[in-house]
């Protein structure tokens, strides 16, 4: 698991997850090159990594035509450039839009990838290839694929194409489906409940005694790392997460807590409250408040002797820091 100074790209490098990736690579004796959507986001980039880096200017990840510059000299790729998820999507074709970023960019990337010779690529799916919600077991990787919304079905699409290119190629494909991701510099849902959470208002959050998978960002940039520099990680597929599942009743209860501050719930039933984000058009919003998402993560750790440095609760109370200190 020697490395040198092995170059890594990392698309998507300016993002939440890369530019801890980014971190984490240069800390174990990598060279990372950052692959930037423009040069206007370098120096802010600079700014947040302190260890050595190169850079590579990519421009739109579905439109480039000519990657050879930026995987010269590069042994792997760690391909996180992508369309997010969006719960409230205004585009007229969504499945359209998503497949243009997360499918046909992401095969450009790996052709391009195999031909200049790189070794392995890690590509950053989704649990919700899986479905939504779980009921009595937890998502494994052995499970069936079961998409449900545009999204999900473009990263789905993009790990059989990738699986295709490698067969073709002999390049080296990692899959890793996290489930939801947070840490310092998080955004959209986590954010908002996060701020939620430490006003010490009450809450209309009924306590389904639920149980969610979550990952830290630190926790997948270390197993994205682990991925590059380990043999038996090569064409695998990979469930993670930070091995503690809680209901979003704890999850408030733990943010709170990290932040100095109360947690107190109004005594209101599960079904007044999908009752109330029917009528307000945040059903899916509600749902995922309230049900079930479980992985499984040993096979990372059968295979790959994988632990998660960060406990759940060190990840929340480093989270629930940044925020204060804004």
């Amino acid at each position: 698991m020697t490395n040198g100074r092995q170059r890594v790209l990392v698309t998507g490098a300016n993002g939440f997850v890369g530019r801890s990736v980014c971190r984490r690579l240069a800390e174990s004796g990598y060279v990372p090159r950052a692959g930037l959507r423009d040069a206007s986001q370098w120096p802010d980039f600079q700014a947040s990594h302190s260890g050595q880096s190169e850079c590579a200017i990519l421009g739109d990840i579905s439109t480039c035509s000519d990657l050879r510059s930026a995987l010269s000299g590069v042994s792997d790729v760690v391909h996180l450039a992508a369309r997010v998820h969006i719960l409230r999507d205004g585009a007229l074709d969504p499945l359209s839009e998503y497949r243009r970023t997360n499918f046909d960019g992401t095969r450009m990337v790996a052709l391009a990838a195999a031909e200049q010779g790189v070794r392995r690529m890690i590509f950053v799916s989704s649990v919700k290839v899986h479905g939504e919600f779980t009921s009595a077991t937890k998502f494994c990787e052995a499970d069936e694929p079961d998409p449900q919304d545009p999204y999900a079905l473009s990263k789905w699409e993009t790990e059989k194409q990738l699986q295709s290119i490698a067969a073709q190629t002999g390049l080296e494909v990692v899959i890793v489906r996290p489930p939801m991701v947070y840490g310092p510099q998080v955004r959209a849902n986590f954010l908002a409940l996060m701020k939620v959470a430490l006003r010490g208002f009450p809450l209309p959050l009924p306590e389904t005694n639920n149980l969610r998978s979550m990952i830290g960002v630190e926790n997948l940039a270390h197993f994205l790392v682990t991925c590059v520099g380990h043999a038996s990680s090569a064409n695998q597929t990979f469930l993670v997460s930070d091995g503690e599942d809680i209901s979003t009743r704890e999850l408030v209860r733990r943010l709170a807590a990290a932040g100095g501050r109360p947690s107190r719930f109004l005594p209101v039933p599960a079904s007044l409250v999908s009752g109330a984000g029917r009528v307000l058009g945040k059903s899916a919003v509600v749902q995922r408040l309230l049900g079930s998402l479980q992985i499984n993560s040993d096979k990372a750790t059968r295979l790959l002797g994988w632990r998660p440095p960060l406990t759940l609760n060190e990840g929340l109370g480093a989270t629930v820091r940044w925020y204060l200190d804004l």
